[in-house]
């Protein structure tokens, strides 16, 4: 079971400030660019406050994007154009090192190497320093805006689409480690130096925009729907488990609870029911702390590995009322495995039990039909590697679905021939191409937990369930990919952030099982006998307690 300790470290959140992009830490203070205004500003750690420095030639920084400082000059891009100013005569004049051909994002600069990122191209070039000639490129890890910060011999890269930093051997451009961020849309990465304890933590800035309800005394009705930005650094923490391939970043003491309230729609009658509801599943990335009955006690049975929680009635009636379910304190964490196709060669064959159970139609897959078929066929082309494989597939399956939530989850022949899917119904497409293609999947979840860390000691609702999928790799175990939340833009790119990686608000539950059913002497009801929904409604919460560094 992964160590954990609470975070000791703050969120920063700087003041009159909307949209930080690219950050430094230089002499106790946080640097960074407020990119809408153009304010280049040194923030205190501690107090939050705010100086602006280039108070006369802010209006050459608005747009820029990132932020770099070496042997007292400072760098930034904008646009097309790389800069450099001096830090010494207080001026903040800058002067154009480069102008590339496409729009620059991210600056790094060690000795006489500058480094710098590219969406467009998708590389991070490097320069001379001094004449400004080109040294070498590196390929870009992510899709989204990168920006750069170096370490020693690291290249540290945050991506705002990606969710993701990584880290990169500067010189071959290799990615030693990748960390899901706990916050969506980071814009920057740096270390900071404790002044009190010397420990060296990175802090990454993220800026976003955020919903919220606007109360406008001047419309009818008075309350509106708003947008606003949201800016903010906060400490990124991490463990890389170099052995069994995985890193895990930020994570948090969550409680979790799922009751359910007897409601029947109709009468019924049954006798020694058995209702038996799964508990959250242990995993690299989630450990229970504990767990206890709510409303009635239960018994536990294991099954596969999952502990499942068992109500028992010896008899229940429509005229009764009841509130059962369980309670559970969960670590959770964001988890990214460190696997690449080259650890994919020569592996073992699934044994003959796995596919009986993870290679066959057992879940309304429509596998036999023609339109699946020739999807599966197609999604792979001539590719042989178990992980390009599976990758190809997941962006098969994004260009050829579009994301929509519909009261029922159709088989997915159903689903592709339209083109519009539910999670639920992208899920099924994954499992049935995968299956067809001989790697060993499962259907995972069960919800998320609202993502709004900084939300402690607030009961949370989550909207809807949610569920993705996990694949075998022979040799090394099962793998975790989200059902459709990586499909953001039409034809793609799309990003990898989860990818054989998951954030820290999944509650995993339900692995290869079902997550809920009746039982009477021992036999499953089947759903045209009864069926959950027709009993009971169910209440899902969330708590965040506590952040936890690993």
């Amino acid at each position: 079971m992964n160590t954990a300790t609470p975070t000791t470290h703050r969120t920063i959140r700087p003041i009159a400030t909307y949209a930080l992009h690219g950050i430094a830490f230089h002499e106790g203070y946080f640097w960074a660019i407020e990119t809408i205004n153009g304010y280049l500003i040194r923030i205190d750690p501690k107090t939050d406050a705010t100086e602006i420095l280039n108070t006369e030639t802010w209006s050459v920084f608005i747009g820029a994007t990132g932020l770099a400082i070496a042997d007292e000059t400072l760098w930034f891009t904008s646009g097309e154009n790389v800069y450099k100013c001096s830090m010494t005569d207080g001026q903040w004049n800058p002067e154009l090192f480069i102008r590339l051909r496409d729009n620059a994002s991210g600056v790094a600069v060690s000795g006489n190497s500058v480094y710098v990122s590219c969406q467009k191209r998708g590389e991070i070039s490097v320069y001379n320093a001094v004449n400004g000639k080109e040294i070498t490129q590196l390929y870009a890890p992510g899709i989204g805006i990168e920006n750069l910060f170096i370490h020693n011999e690291d290249l540290w890269v945050s991506d705002n689409l990606e969710q993701t930093v990584y880290c990169l051997d500067r010189a071959t451009g290799e990615i030693k480690l990748s960390l899901l961020t706990p916050f969506a849309s980071p814009t920057g990465v740096t270390l900071y130096i404790d002044p009190d304890t010397s420990e060296e933590v990175l802090y990454v800035a993220y800026a976003d925009q955020e919903p919220y309800i606007r109360d406008n005394p001047n419309a009818d009705p008075n309350y509106e729907l708003q947008y606003r930005e949201v800016t903010f650094l906060h400490p990124l923490h991490f463990r890389y488990y170099e052995d069994e391939k995985f890193a895990l970043s930020n994570g948090f003491l969550i409680e979790m609870s799922y009751v359910e309230e007897l409601s029947p729609l109709d009468p019924f009658e049954l006798k020694d029911l058995e209702w038996k509801i799964a508990l959250p599943a242990e995993t690299h990335r989630q450990q229970i702390v504990e767990v206890e009955p709510i409303g009635i006690p239960f018994t536990e049975e294991i099954v596969d590995g999952q502990r499942i929680a068992v109500f028992k009635f010896d008899h229940l009636t429509n005229t009764q009322r009841h509130v059962f379910g369980w309670r559970a304190k969960l670590q959770v964490w964001g988890i990214k495995y460190q696997l690449n196709p080259l650890d994919c060669e020569d592996i073992p064959e699934l044994t003959p039990e796995f596919a009986a159970k993870y290679l066959v139609d057992n879940d309304n897959l429509a596998m036999e039909t023609d339109i699946i078929k020739r999807a599966a066929t197609e999604a792979i082309t001539n590719e042989a590697n178990f992980l390009r494989q599976m990758y190809s597939i997941r962006n098969y399956v994004y260009d050829h679905l579009s994301y929509g939530i519909k009261p029922h989850i159709d088989t997915p022949d159903i689903a592709l021939r339209r083109g519009v899917g539910s999670c639920g119904e992208y899920l099924g497409v994954l499992l049935a191409l995968s299956r067809l293609n001989g790697i060993a999947s499962r259907t995972v979840g069960r919800y998320k937990c609202p993502m709004d860390a900084h939300q402690r000691n607030i009961p949370l609702q989550p909207d809807y369930n949610h569920v993705w999928m996990e694949f075998h790799l022979p040799g090394y175990g099962w793998l975790p990919m989200e059902s459709n939340p990586d499909d953001i833009q039409d034809g793609g790119p799309y990003p990898s952030r989860f990818f054989m990686g998951l954030a820290w608000y999944h509650a995993e539950m339900a692995k290869g099982v079902k997550f809920e059913k009746l039982y009477r002497n021992g036999e499953m009801i089947q759903k045209e006998e009864t069926s959950i929904g027709e009993l009971a409604l169910n209440h899902v919460r969330f708590t965040i307690l506590d952040e936890l560094k690993p």
